[in-house]
């Protein structure tokens, strides 16, 4: 590993990952708390967590670009500042309407992490790659586990504003602490901002790789985000549990955190396409398990586990896939990978709502058993023809 890249460097990055993703995941076991306390529809309140996530994507889409031409402190200057006021202004809602328009801006600037990830490819050599990759996306998946936990217990014993007030003193603090120790990267791109978007559009259309690593992430992603969605409605329907035992459920996932770090290392040892194989079909097995667990903890206990775990391993593999190309333009690619997964994310909350207003947890289960399905479908199919 290169020497701009101290160990203390790397889990600064990986803890800051972690703090920061976890914005858009706090509202996920505070949802039957909001929709009490707004008095509207599961249905209507599931709307908080699809803005959050096209907020993030918008961030993915419109502002990570800007690591490839911008220097890094100033994108976390103007990112931290809006995420702040976003919090407080979620802290104070006195509308539905007003948290699901904070709640985007929250998505939007909360997209940070994202920078870290190419960030430490770039700051890494070869050898060194899959393990940096791997610690920063574990600090960023302990922080999506940490963040449902954390929130679910505060919101059950202080009420749901209370966790964004926490957070947005969270996210002062660590923004002092990045200022002074986050290192600083001059890129040298020198084209104009519509350039830089417009070469979106060319590294998806050129890049096969690419563009197999975002189907298999946008489906894989919509079945975890059904699950999450909807997870706090069914621990309250057929167990009677609130958001505290909902969030606990996130330490389960501490699985798929520790097997981020894992595939990274193995991914220089173990071909790509048995990672993803191994990957896909643990996702289908989870959601079989999910199908018969309507009223079984322990089904849904080990479902959680093989889903995170199958996921983020797949999530691990594809961005190492798209990171070992096009070294000049790692935020960009990972831009048009990461744009991909949340908008399968923010798809798989809406249809995970609607399944289960319509027909329940066996809808939901039925519906992320089709998602985890055509990811295998995608992948033995690109496999065959490249083959032929």
């Amino acid at each position: 590993m290169k020497k701009q890249l101290s160990n203390a460097t790397l889990y600064l990055m990986s803890i800051s990952a972690g703090l920061i993703v976890a914005n858009l995941y706090y509202n996920q076991p505070l949802l039957h708390l909001i929709s009490e306390s707004f008095g509207v529809t599961e249905s209507a309140v599931s709307n908080v967590a699809l803005a959050t996530q096209l907020g993030y994507a918008g961030g993915l889409l419109f502002i990570n670009p800007l690591g490839d031409m911008m220097s890094n402190k100033k994108i976390v200057q103007y990112n931290f500042i809006l995420m702040i006021i976003s919090l407080l202004a979620c802290a104070m809602s006195s509308s539905l309407m007003l948290l699901i328009t904070s709640s985007f801006f929250i998505g939007l600037s909360s997209s940070l992490p994202q920078l870290f990830v190419p960030m430490a490819a770039q700051l890494s050599d070869d050898e060194g790659r899959g393990r940096a990759i791997g610690i920063v996306m574990s600090g960023l998946l302990i922080g999506i586990l940490g963040s449902r936990v954390i929130s679910g217990l505060l919101g059950e014993q202080f009420g749901w504003r209370v966790m964004y007030y926490v957070a947005a003193v969270m996210m002062l603090l660590l923004f002092i602490l990045l200022q002074f120790k986050l290192p600083k990267i001059t890129p040298k791109y020198n084209g104009s901002y519509w350039e830089l978007m417009r070469s979106l559009w060319y590294y998806f259309k050129t890049e096969r790789s690419l563009r197999l690593a975002a189907i298999r992430g946008a489906l894989a992603f919509a079945g975890l985000s059904a699950f999450w969605t909807t997870l706090v409605f069914l621990m309250e329907d057929s167990f009677g549990y609130g958001s505290g035992i909902t969030g606990i459920f996130g330490l389960l996932g501490i699985v798929g955190a520790l097997a981020a770090t894992v595939v990274g290392k193995m991914s220089s040892k173990v071909s790509n396409n048995k990672i993803i194989l191994f990957s896909s079909i643990l996702l289908v097995l989870s959601w079989m398990i999910f199908l018969f667990s309507t009223y079984s903890l322990i089904g849904l206990i080990i479902g959680v586990i093989l889903i995170d775990l199958g996921l983020q391993s797949l999530h691990i593999i594809n961005q190492h896939i798209i990171f070992s190309k096009n070294p000049e333009a790692r935020n960009r690619v990972n831009t048009v990978y990461m744009v991909a997964f949340f908008i399968g994310g923010a798809l798989g909350t809406t249809l995970g709502a609607i399944s289960w207003e319509n027909y329940g947890w066996l809808g939901v289960s039925v519906l992320g058993g089709v998602l985890s399905i055509g990811i295998l479908v995608v992948h033995l199919f690109s496999r065959r023809k490249a083959t032929i």
